[in-house]
């Protein structure tokens, strides 16, 4: 798994999106909570209860909007 950190204009940490082998993603805020899911096989982009919030990866926007 590898992990991406997402900073402001700043340069503060404003969370991580973690990707896994099979190319899902996780996004997290800065305090390690999942904010959402992205699914490369649906092209789907789900938030932390699992609600479809858009199509294609919109993982950043998620964390952005925190």
């Amino acid at each position: 798994m590898t992990r991406q950190t997402l900073t402001d204009a700043r340069h503060h940490t404003a969370g991580y999106i973690d990707t896994a082998a099979d190319g899902r993603q996780t996004a997290r805020d800065v305090r390690l909570h999942i904010v959402g899911y992205y699914d490369p096989r649906t092209d789907s982009t789900r938030d932390a209860r699992l609600h479809t919030v858009g199509h294609g990866n919109i993982l950043a926007s998620l964390i952005a909007c925190l």
